[in-house]
């Protein structure tokens, strides 16, 4: 494999904000968009390297879609691009969040509930047609299918968070024993500008902020506490997206800095916003009573949140890095790499498949999507616009 071409940190910032503004549907969905348009179009990584990525995001703590994002941006153009990454992706859904609970009262009803609904349509799209990808590209044999088809019943039968890593764990041994054909690929692929040093000093500076934060902040008010509990809640949390949810409530509406129907509707706002889900700490601490609420609140809350995934994965990396290019490793990536399909077909049905199909015209509606995604490769974008306009005349019409 050679070595991809570096970018540039506005080639990288130019691209998420792309994907932050059109990437609804939540974070399974943001993994078929990240996939159509950085390995399909851009190529930026390849399959096994997106998989790889993926599958690191998916066992640590964290908003695992944007953890996938700083990563890609961490390859494409080092630490800037790590940074322009996250904030183009973040910051749109977390401007968005301050209009939105403001319009929310204004857009319920029948047609804005139906428009919110279309969106759940696209993420069937977008991830259908992931799943189809990387099938071909990931599991070309019987052996991984078979892996693939394993980690999807094992995730859909449990129907627990826990068992999407189980099922990865499961896949790297399974890939050990029948991947046997697989050669490696030097550092797996993945082109990094730091070594091991600097991954354990982050993975450090993760355990004292971790340990720290409370220390310094017990028994105190104001924005330490508030640092304090919203880098807990980034750090606690495995699989992101609605998981984080009980933590968030836990960390405001318990204390009393929040009600439980301002936080309500905080999350009936993120829900009709691309990008991703952890962005509600923003709604959540500008809401904040006092000084500690507006704009600062909402920055130091959104900063915290997400801090503690970004240092586990670019810790992380490098360590994996070292380890990847060995052969007994080559054949556990190609079976959690199968694993990784699996979970995301699994994905396909549940979440997204049972809160987006409630008849045979949402069916036809997400068909159509597909279609325009797979045979005419249109922009997401178009796909947005006919699921959610599509929705509307159907809540109308019908």
């Amino acid at each position: 494999m050679q070595t991809p071409h570096a970018g540039s940190v506005l080639e990288v910032f130019a691209t998420f904000l792309k994907l932050g503004l059109t990437s609804f549907g939540g974070p399974i969905a943001h993994l078929g968009y990240y996939r159509r348009e950085l390995v399909e179009r851009r190529n930026w990584v390849g399959e096994s390297q997106y998989a790889q990525l993926l599958a690191l995001c998916q066992f640590l703590p964290g908003p695992a879609s944007s953890q996938l994002g700083f990563s890609l941006g961490l390859l494409r153009a080092g630490w800037a691009g790590a940074v322009a990454a996250f904030i183009a992706f973040t910051l749109p859904s977390a401007l968005l969040l301050f209009a939105f609970a403001a319009l929310l009262p204004q857009i319920s009803g029948t047609a804005g509930d139906a428009a919110i609904h279309g969106l759940k349509l696209v993420a069937l799209s977008v991830v259908a047609q992931g799943v189809l990808g990387m099938t071909r590209q990931l599991c070309p044999d019987v052996p991984r299918m078979t892996i693939a088809t394993f980690a999807a019943v094992v995730i859909l039968v449990s129907g627990q968070a826990w068992a999407q890593l189980l099922a990865v764990a499961l896949g790297g041994v399974a890939g050990l024993a029948f991947c046997r054909g697989v050669l490696p690929v030097a550092g797996g692929g993945l082109h990094l500008r730091y070594g091991p040093a600097l991954g354990w000093t982050l993975l450090a500076v993760f355990v004292l902020l971790l340990v720290g934060l409370p220390l310094a902040a017990h028994g105190r008010d104001g924005l330490l506490a508030v640092t304090e509990a919203f880098y807990r809640a980034g750090a606690l949390v495995f699989g992101g997206g609605h998981v984080v949810l009980p933590l968030l409530e836990e960390t405001v509406v318990k204390p009393g800095w929040i009600s439980s129907d301002e936080f309500l509707a905080g999350y009936g706002a993120a829900q009709a916003v691309p990008g991703p889900m952890f962005t509600l700490a923003a709604y959540l601490g500008a809401r904040l009573p006092g000084s500690e609420g507006g704009m600062v609140g909402a920055s130091i809350a959104l900063g915290a949140i997400f801090l503690p995934g970004f240092l586990l994965v670019a810790g992380v990396l490098p360590l994996w890095r070292t380890i990847a290019g060995r052969p007994i490793a080559a054949r556990a990536i190609a079976g959690v790499n199968a694993a990784v399909v699996g979970l995301l077909g699994a994905a396909l049905y549940d979440p997204v498949w049972t809160s987006a199909v409630r008849g045979p015209v949402d069916l036809a509606i997400a068909i159509v999507g597909f279609t325009l995604l797979v045979a005419w490769r249109v922009s997401a974008l178009f796909v947005v616009i006919w699921c959610a306009a599509a929705s509307v005349a159907g809540s109308i019409l019908l």
